[in-house]
C-alpha cells in the first residue's frame, strides 16, 4: 500500500508541475468536468451519470497508466509525449493529437455505454 501511495504522490507532483498543458487549462478542465457531470446528471439522472463516471474515469485511468508505462514515468518520449533533455533538465512539449483523440474516444464510449443501461 505504501508503494502505491508513493506512486500516486509521484504522479500528482508530475501533473501539478508539467508543461504539457497551459496552467489555465489545468484549472479550467476541473470546472469543465464538474459542469459536464452536472449537465449529464440533470439530463439523464444519477444512474446513467454513475455509469458514465465509472467508464470515463476507468478508461482515463487506463490511458494515464499506459502513458506512464510507455514513457518510463514520464522520462522518455512516446507517441505525442515529447521529452527534451537540456543540461540535465527535462522539459515537455505540449501533449498532442493521440492523447486528446484517446480522451475523446473515452468520452464517446462512456456516453454510449451510459445510455445503453
Amino acid at each position: 500500500m505504501k508503494k502505491i501511495l508513493s506512486e500516486i504522490k509521484y504522479d500528482a507532483e508530475f501533473i501539478r508541475g508539467h508543461t504539457l498543458q497551459p496552467q489555465w487549462y489545468k484549472i479550467l478542465k476541473v470546472f469543465l468536468l464538474f459542469g459536464i457531470l452536472g449537465c449529464f446528471y440533470a439530463l439523464f439522472g444519477g444512474w446513467k451519470t454513475l455509469i458514465f463516471c465509472v467508464v470515463f474515469f476507468g478508461l482515463s485511468t487506463a490511458l494515464h497508466i499506459i502513458y506512464r508505462i510507455k514513457t518510463w514515468k514520464f522520462t522518455q518520449s512516446w507517441l505525442d509525449f515529447v521529452v527534451t533533455d537540456t543540461d540535465g533538465q527535462k522539459s515537455y512539449q505540449r501533449i498532442g493529437k493521440f492523447y486528446y483523440l484517446a480522451v475523446f474516444i473515452n468520452l464517446i464510449t462512456a456516453i454510449l455505454l451510459s445510455q445503453l443501461s
